[in-house]
C-alpha cells in the first residue's frame, strides 16, 4: 500500500514517473476534454468554404496532428520554443471569425498563407513578451475575448438550424434539426452542470454522442459513404491546400495572433498557479507563444489551423493537480495517432451540423463569459466603461451594417469588416491615449 501511494504521488510532480496504469486514465481525461474542441473548428471551416469530403478529412486529420505536435513541443521545449509546462494544445475556436472572413474572400489557401506569415511574426511577440505585456491589460484582452464570443453566435445558430447548405435546399430550420440541436445542448449542459469526474469534463462529447445516435434513428441525416471509402493510415501532404498571400488577410491574422498571445498568457499563468502554486515566468510565457507560433507555421504547411492552450484542460490541471509530463506525453501520442488515421477524420465529418451547433454554443457562451470575467479584473470606472462600450458599439455596429464601409478601399474594408478587428484596434488605442481614471467604480 505504501509503495502504491508513493507511486501515485508521482502524478503530481512535473518530472514524476507514474506507472502507465496510473498515467493513462489521466491522459484519457484530457483527450476527452479536448477532442471535440479540436476537431470542430476545421469541420466548421470546411463546411463554410464548401470543401470536398476528402479535404474535410484532411483538415480534421491535420488538426489532430498539429495539436499533438504543439502539445509535445510545449512539454519538451526545443531551442526556447515551448514552455516546459504541461498543457493540451489544439485548434483554437478564437480564430474562427477571422478564418471565416479570410476564407470567404480568398479561400483555404488564403487562410494558410496568412497563417504562415502571421505565425512567423508571432515568434517575435514571444521574444519580447516581457516588454509588450503591459499594453494588453484585462480591459484590452477582455474586450477582445468578449468580441470573439459575440461574433461566433451567428455560426452556432446557423449550424443549429442545419447549416448553410440547407438554406439553399429550403430545409433550414426544420423541426428535426432543432430537435437534434436542443437535445445535444440539453445533454451537454446537464453533464457539465450536474456531472462529476469523467462525466463533467466530457459533457460536450457526451452531448454529441447522444445527438448523433438520435440522428442515426431519424434516417437520411448521417452519411457514411465517405467513411467507408477512407483509408486506415495516411500522412499529411505538404502544401496540399496551397498558400496565397494577401496584405489584408495577413494583417488580420497578425492582429489575431497578437490577441491570442494575450489569451495564451492567461492560460499559461493559470497552469502555473493551479498546478505549481506560482506565477509563470517570462521565459515560460515567451516559450509558450514561440512554441505555438512555430507550430502555426508547420500547420500552414500540413493543413493544421492555428492552435492555443485549451482552457478546459487548464481547468483539469488546476482541479486534479496532475502535472506529470508522462501523462501529457501520452496525450500527445494519442493525438498524433489519430492524426495519421483517415478513418478517424472521416467519422468526425459524419456528425450532423445541428449536433455540432448544439454542442458548440456552450463553448461560444463560455468564451463570451470569459471576456466579461477578464473585464471584471479591472475597475469598471467611467473611463474603462467608456472605452469598452465604444469599442464594442462600433465593432458590432459595423458588423451589423457592413454597407457603411462601401466607399472604403478594399484593403480597409476587409480589415474593418470584422467586428473583432475593429473592437481590438479601438480598445487598444483608447487604452493608451485616454488618461487613467482613479475614481471608484460605480
Amino acid at each position: 500500500m505504501q509503495t502504491n501511494t508513493s507511486s501515485s504521488s508521482e502524478l503530481f510532480k512535473l518530472n514524476g514517473k507514474p506507472t502507465f496504469g496510473q498515467a493513462f486514465p489521466q491522459a484519457m481525461q484530457h483527450v476527452l476534454a479536448m477532442l471535440v474542441g479540436n476537431i470542430t473548428p476545421p469541420m466548421l471551416i470546411a463546411s463554410t468554404l464548401s470543401l470536398s469530403a476528402s479535404d474535410q478529412i484532411m483538415l480534421t486529420q491535420a488538426a489532430m496532428l498539429i495539436g499533438g505536435i504543439t502539445t509535445l513541443l510545449q512539454l519538451f521545449p526545443v531551442l526556447g520554443f515551448g514552455m516546459g509546462l504541461p498543457n493540451v494544445m489544439g485548434v483554437a475556436f478564437a480564430y474562427m471569425p477571422i478564418l471565416t472572413i479570410i476564407g470567404a474572400q480568398y479561400g483555404i489557401s488564403g487562410i494558410f498563407g496568412s497563417q504562415l506569415v502571421a505565425a512567423f511574426v508571432s515568434i517575435f511577440i514571444g521574444m519580447f513578451i516581457g516588454r509588450i505585456r503591459k499594453f494588453f491589460p484585462p480591459i484590452v484582452s477582455g474586450t477582445v475575448v468578449l468580441s470573439i464570443g459575440l461574433s461566433l453566435y451567428e455560426t452556432a445558430i446557423t449550424y443549429m438550424g442545419g447549416g448553410s447548405a440547407t438554406q439553399s435546399a429550403g430545409t433550414f430550420g426544420s423541426p428535426e434539426f432543432w430537435i437534434l440541436a436542443v437535445v445535444t445542448l440539453v445533454v451537454t449542459l446537464a453533464c457539465s452542470l450536474f456531472g462529476k469526474g469523467y462525466l463533467k469534463v466530457s459533457g460536450m462529447l457526451i452531448g454529441i454522442v447522444v445527438g448523433y445516435v438520435i440522428a442515426l434513428f431519424m434516417g437520411g441525416i448521417v452519411d457514411f459513404s465517405t467513411f467507408n471509402e477512407a483509408g486506415l493510415i495516411s500522412v499529411p501532404i505538404p502544401f496540399h491546400f496551397g498558400l496565397e498571400f494577401h496584405a489584408d488577410a495577413i494583417i488580420m491574422m497578425i492582429l489575431m495572433y497578437v490577441v491570442q498571445a494575450v489569451q495564451t498568457i492567461g492560460d499559461v499563468s493559470s497552469t502555473a498557479m493551479g498546478g505549481f502554486n506560482r506565477e509563470a515566468t517570462d521565459k515560460e510565457l515567451g516559450g509558450a507563444i514561440k512554441g505555438q507560433s512555430i507550430c502555426g507555421m508547420i500547420g500552414a504547411i500540413i493543413g493544421g489551423l492555428p492552435t492555443d492552450p485549451y482552457s478546459q484542460n487548464v481547468g483539469l490541471i488546476c482541479t486534479t493537480k496532475v502535472v506529470a509530463k508522462r501523462v501529457f506525453l501520452i496525450v500527445g501520442i494519442i493525438m498524433l495517432a489519430a492524426g495519421f488515421c483517415p478513418k478517424f477524420g472521416a467519422l468526425m465529418t459524419t456528425i450532423p451540423q445541428p449536433v455540432l451547433g448544439g454542442a458548440t454554443v456552450t463553448v461560444f457562451a463560455a468564451i463570451t463569459m470569459s471576456g466579461i470575467q477578464l473585464l471584471g479584473e479591472q475597475p469598471m470606472n467611467y473611463r474603462n466603461k467608456l472605452i469598452v462600450g465604444i469599442a464594442l458599439a462600433i465593432g458590432v455596429g459595423i458588423d451589423a451594417v457592413p454597407d457603411v464601409l462601401q466607399f472604403c478601399p478594399q484593403l480597409a474594408k476587409n480589415i474593418l469588416g470584422s467586428s473583432l478587428m475593429v473592437s481590438f484596434l479601438i480598445v487598444f488605442i483608447l487604452n493608451i491615449i485616454v488618461p487613467e481614471d482613479n475614481s471608484p467604480a460605480d
